[in-house]
């Protein structure tokens, strides 16, 4: 029998995204390029195991938003913020499959974007966002940062979150997802980290208390 994909090759193991059956060399060329990786698929898993980090120069600076500074300190003193956006991210990729690390990416760095201009400028500018996957996740996470409000507002009477520290974590975000994704147009790798942090059942962490001591770390 040859490969499902090449029709040349002998097909050697089963490939789930096609249902049918594919030769390695195709398993590894198309494997989160043209084929849709189910989690699940132990070539998959074998693969991210001997699998290298992404080096930076494999990563457009640009996309980086380094001009924005983030200090050590902050990830601890917003710990909890990063944990609620984080929360926001994770249940918008189990809600849609097509959610993938570019579609997640895209959609921080649009809302990084717009942050970034309302602070350099006082100018409140939505970056616009024409897919529908980015669409939903930008609004959990906007949702997200209402609802921390809110509880900021009922823990202390008052809420002490900054535009400028909404744009610090937001980067923080673009930065970790760039690190923790493979950057195969199909990748699902900074997803399936985000379901890590966040078990199905679990809800989001809005306050200090509730944080529990869970630090992200790049």
């Amino acid at each position: 029998m040859s490969c499902a994909i090449c029709e040349i090759r002998k097909e050697r193991r089963f490939c789930p995204a096609v249902h049918g059956r594919i030769c390695p060399q195709c398993c590894g060329e198309q494997r989160e390029v043209t084929l849709d990786c189910p989690s699940d698929c132990p070539y998959l898993r074998q693969a991210r195991e001997h699998e290298k980090p992404r080096s930076s120069d494999q990563i457009d600076p640009a996309a980086l938003f380094l001009q924005v500074e983030i200090p050590d300190q902050f990830i601890y003193e917003r710990e909890h913020l990063l944990m609620g956006l984080t929360y926001a991210l994770a249940k918008a990729a189990r809600a849609d499959r097509n959610l993938n690390d570019q579609e997640l990416i895209a959609a921080l760095s649009s809302l990084a974007t717009s942050y970034f201009r309302l602070v350099s400028s006082g100018l409140h500018y939505e970056q616009p966002i024409t897919s529908t996957s980015q669409q939903r996740a930008a609004a959990e996470v906007e949702k997200m940062l209402k609802e921390f409000r809110e509880a900021e507002q009922k823990h202390m009477g008052y809420s002490t979150l900054r535009d400028s520290e909404i744009l610090r974590a937001l980067v923080f975000l673009v930065r970790l997802a760039h690190g923790r994704t493979s950057g195969r147009p199909k990748s699902r790798t900074f997803a399936e980290f985000l379901f890590a942090q966040f078990p199905e059942k679990e809800s989001a962490v809005l306050t200090p208390q509730e944080a529990g001591g869970r630090i992200i770390v790049p």
